[in-house]
């Protein structure tokens, strides 16, 4: 028998939209497990991740030019080319600082609590098409392009470690596989269906 799905409690509840996703992609708590051991492997290559990240970023012109655009909390130097500069910089190294904390949170989070999937919800809402005054608003190509460039970048490093059996391997592309597709969902809520209540409604 079916499992009946509420479908105002899916576009309106963090939780059971969660719930859903995870049931559906079989992410269960041994894929939190098993992002937990890829922490002390990543963690030393996630500068280098960011750095690669940027890169690809900035070799385009149309995903360059969000980096380009002022912050709002570097709006207090003055507008010069040189300053611009200096802001531009200034702007690049506080969002790869950003990457890198994201991507550490991601591995050390050991339970997937409701403050989590807010902060998973906030990382799309912060890049989506909406009203948040600090939304960036980056339009969605750019953000399905580099998370499936953030994944390959990522599975890439995993394969190729030499000291992890095939088992091991083959758990964690299929966790990471299955985070970015967890990730993706939490964007794509953000470009189109909006959650009017992700703490009242169960």
């Amino acid at each position: 028998m079916a499992e009946h799905i509420d479908r105002t409690r899916l576009l309106t509840n963090l939780r059971y939209n969660f719930d859903y996703i995870s049931k559906f992609l079989n992410f269960t708590k041994d894929d939190i497990n098993t992002l937990n051991s890829l922490a002390p492997i990543l963690f030393p290559r996630i500068s280098s991740i960011v750095e690669t990240v940027y890169k690809k970023l900035y070799s385009f012109d149309i995903t360059k030019q969000y980096f380009v655009r002022r912050n709002d909390d570097f709006e207090v130097f003055s507008s010069n080319t040189e300053i611009n500069g200096t802001i531009l910089s200034a702007q690049t190294d506080f969002r790869k600082d950003m990457l890198s904390m994201y991507l550490k949170r991601i591995l050390i989070q050991s339970e997937w609590n409701d403050a989590f999937l807010q902060f998973l919800s906030y990382v799309g809402e912060l890049h989506g098409n909406n009203k948040n005054s600090q939304s960036i608003n980056v339009d969605y190509i750019h953000v399905n392009a580099l998370l499936g460039y953030l994944e390959h970048l990522i599975l890439d490093i995993i394969w190729n470690i030499e000291n992890l059996d095939m088992k091991k391997k083959r758990d964690s592309i299929r966790t990471i596989n299955k985070f970015f597709w967890i990730q993706n969902h939490f964007f794509t809520m953000h470009y189109g269906i909006s959650l009017k209540d992700t703490t009242n409604n169960k």
